[in-house]
């Protein structure tokens, strides 16, 4: 069990290998969250150190602002990503998320953190080249915030509570913006009923993201991403664990993003994508049963027999993100189905 309270240490060499020691850190390197950084966070929040941000009971969780901003300070967050940090730890311990379920699955889930709004821009949150990938203060230090959140204020320690059985690279951090001002597209957060000028921080539960590699026009990058997604072994098609082996649906939302020039996209609107992706996530009855995702053998006509993998097309989460390459899209699959995790968004204020 790690020490609390406020210690004094030599140097900040010390008080690195200090926060090892106590088995803090997610593995790397923390800074240490001195009383003056710790405090200037909060200021930025406007919260005071014992405001309860959020709870689960089942799990004793009891998550409170300097828990918060202690964490946030030992990923290297500046105090102003405090509103983004925030907003993402609410809507993580938000019911509908099921953080519990999320941290002790066997499955590779982790929170993604999306960010819309005018705060993407003043925090310079990445949304374009290497979207996933390193080289941005914000992203790398936000969504790391909220892992050491999880290991330190809830228990999801790796082989404790986190059991999963791979992981993935998101487990570190996995935050991304989308750029909704550099297409026509109704931003994500608009469409989940925000308006244009507000900021916030979506939060899903994905596994690591499928690269989908097209040329071509949209139609041949769609279909391509609907094959990746249609792809047996990942959550996407598998029932058996929540009982219904008469429905090939396991899978609750998906997140896809799209790279590129929006001006390929002109004759698009997400709903037209979310509609055709809809009907060509799918896959035959029979590659449902030889894979045992449905009872029964193979029969005639199964091969033939079609089945979505997606409830609705509002389940598909459509973001415009990425660098300037319009062969380079992504495939994220949920956790799991709706009934036990859906995507919960906050306002940043």
């Amino acid at each position: 069990m790690a020490e609390t309270g406020t210690f004094e240490l030599p140097d900040t060499i010390e008080a690195i290998e200090f926060y090892y020691e106590q088995g803090l850190t997610d593995g790397l390197p923390v800074v240490p969250p001195t009383p003056e950084r710790v405090q200037q966070f909060l200021d930025c929040a406007g919260l005071g150190p014992d405001e309860v941000l959020g709870t689960r009971p089942s799990r004793n969780w009891v998550v409170t602002a300097s828990k918060v901003a202690v964490n946030a300070i030992m990923a290297g967050c500046l105090p102003e990503y405090a509103p983004v940090v925030i907003a993402a730890v609410r809507a993580l311990l938000d019911p509908d998320f099921n953080a519990p379920a999320i941290v002790e699955t066997a499955s590779t889930s982790a929170p993604l953190l999306v960010i819309n709004g005018p705060i993407r821009r003043l925090l310079d949150i990445n949304c374009s080249w290497n979207l996933f990938g390193p080289g941005h203060r914000a992203n790398a230090t936000i969504g790391r915030a909220v892992r050491l959140v999880l290991m330190n204020a809830c228990a999801a320690i790796p082989g404790l509570f986190d059991r999963s059985v791979i992981g993935h690279p998101g487990k570190y951090t996995y935050c991304i913006a989308e750029a909704d001002t550099e297409t026509h597209w109704t931003p994500l957060h608009v469409e989940r009923g925000y308006s244009p000028d507000q900021s916030t921080v979506t939060v899903f539960a994905g596994e690591s993201p499928r690269q989908v590699r097209a040329v071509g026009n949209p139609e041949a990058i769609l279909y391509a991403l609907a094959d990746v997604a249609s792809s047996l072994g990942s959550n996407m098609s598998t029932s058996g664990s929540v009982g219904d082996t008469d429905v090939g649906v396991r899978q609750g939302q998906i997140v896809v993003t799209i790279a590129g020039n929006s001006s390929l996209w002109k004759d698009w609107t997400k709903e037209h994508i979310r509609a055709y992706l809809h009907a060509n996530i799918r896959r035959s009855v029979a590659d449902l049963k030889n894979a045992q995702v449905l009872a029964g053998d193979v029969e005639s006509g199964d091969a033939e027999t079609f089945l979505p993998l997606i409830p609705e097309p509002e389940d598909i989460l459509l973001i415009f993100a990425g660098g300037e390459e319009s062969n380079m899209s992504s495939v994220i699959p949920s956790w799991g189905p709706k009934v036990a995790c859906t995507a919960v968004t906050k306002e940043a204020r």
